[in-house]
């Protein structure tokens, strides 16, 4: 097969590929002949088809799925040794459809190429980047010491309310003829939307009758009305005044407390011995998390500073508009709306792939499957369950290496992890220490 390639500016190309007899000539006439031992014809026993019948019902589609897989391998072929960087797959022209495919014919088939823009960026020691270093605080410390403990909790009963305690008891309403009354209910002042109606609560004892109106506490939510008179939804506001709630239960949730299962639980191994080391390890968990956010929000900012410094690159806009035509099915709308972020998307992978193969970034199945075991241990985390037993979270791994798609994700966060982590030696990075409010405000 004869390709070559025409360009016609810097980003558009046309591929031309001659196709000959000689090149299809031998995989043709296998595909007839596998085609006549499985073919079923009325008046011809199994595998007995006569080939000049084959061919002439069923050679021009035979041929052409043989001239096809040619195309595709030759091109391909040509392009990857050629390195000639293509943006999506080659379009063919309308020249293609005036081809009739005739066996013993010689065949001109033409494609347009979408070729990426050339550029140079080089980073180094005079490209100075932000870096971000949070300032992990007392408060934050206190904050996820206490979500630990909030797990090993529970709620206890005590003699007098205090603020966040839960009570439970009698409702009666007052001064009507047919008042509603409901045992059993329970509620959190804490909540009331009312100030003057959560102070009645205070410092109450069980067996304490508190008057209060619910239809004020609760700035007439129907919804929490319903649930606490225990009423039809359409009943609910018909209950404006005042009730008595007969306290017959008060109970408070009482963190666990700091002892060594505390910490085993958080952090095992028996390492930790007391709050103190409790709270050095939780201040270190704290940071190293940052420390990832941190790295992800400087690969953001090398994205922005980068593609500041190459400028605006020139795109087959066309050739890609139709790419992306066909992949979102004929929706021009869609593409017209999206185009601006898609070039902006492929500017940053034209980037990075520059970026990667300048710092030799090399990701391999141990890197990819450490990332699974990571982005696993984070979903865990999200529930509370922060030691995974190992057999769970291999498991967990093997199913996830099982979908293209997401090592297809997994491998982009190892070369971005990586790409970081080389950038980071190469560049000047302007270190700022900041808030935890500070670095959020960043990303906007």
């Amino acid at each position: 097969m004869n390709i070559s390639v025409e360009n016609i500016d810097k980003v558009n190309a046309v591929i031309t590929a001659v196709v000959e007899p000689a090149d299809y000539t031998e995989k043709y006439e296998k595909a007839i002949k596998d085609a006549k031992k499985k073919m079923n014809m009325p008046g011809f026993r199994p595998g007995m088809v006569p080939v000049g019948l084959i061919k002439k019902q069923f050679g021009v589609s035979i041929l052409a799925d043989e001239v096809n897989k040619l195309l595709q391998d030759g091109l391909f072929g040509y392009i990857r040794e050629n390195k000639i960087n293509m943006l999506g797959e080659p379009l063919p022209t309308e020249d293609n459809n005036k081809v009739e495919l005739k066996e013993g014919e010689t065949f001109t088939f033409k494609f347009d190429l979408a070729i990426a823009p050339e550029f140079k960026l080089e980073l180094g020691k005079k490209d100075k980047i932000d870096y971000y270093n949070v300032d992990v605080t007392d408060e934050m410390v206190n904050n996820q010491v206490e979500m630990y403990r909030q797990r090993g909790g529970s709620y206890q009963k005590v003699d007098s309310y205090e603020d966040n305690d839960m009570v439970k008891g009698v409702i009666t309403e007052l001064e009507v003829e047919n008042p509603v009354s409901a045992e059993g209910v329970v509620m959190l002042p804490k909540y009331f939307k009312n100030e003057d109606q959560k102070k009645l609560f205070d410092g109450v004892k069980a067996n304490d009758i508190v008057t209060f109106n619910p239809s004020v506490a609760y700035d007439n939510n129907e919804a929490e009305l319903t649930s606490l008179l225990k009423v039809e939804k359409e009943d609910a506001l018909n209950h404006k005044g005042e009730f008595n709630f007969q306290i017959t239960e008060i109970t408070r949730f009482v963190p666990g407390p700091f002892n060594q299962e505390l910490f085993d639980t958080v952090f095992p191994g028996g390492e930790v011995k007391s709050e103190e080391e409790f709270r050095a390890k939780v201040k270190e968990l704290i940071a190293n998390q940052f420390k990832k956010d941190s790295d992800y929000k400087f690969i953001l900012d090398v994205r922005k500073y980068a593609t500041e410094k190459i400028g605006k690159l020139e795109f087959p806009d066309e050739k890609l508009k139709k790419i992306l035509l066909a992949n979102a099915n004929g929706d021009q709308e869609k593409v017209d709306a999206q185009y601006d972020k898609s070039i902006e998307e492929l500017t940053w992978h034209l980037i990075k792939e520059q970026l990667v193969e300048q710092n030799e970034v090399k990701v391999d199945d141990e890197d990819v499957k450490n990332m699974a075991k990571e982005v696993t241990r984070m979903q865990f985390a999200q529930y509370g369950m922060l030691n995974i037993p190992d057999e769970y979270l291999e498991n967990s791994v093997t199913e996830m290496l099982k979908k293209r798609e997401t090592v297809d994700n997994l491998i982009d966060r190892c070369i971005e992890v990586k790409l970081g982590a080389a950038l980071k030696e190469k560049v000047t990075l302007n270190e700022k220490t900041v808030s935890a409010e500070e670095f959020n405000k960043s990303f906007e």
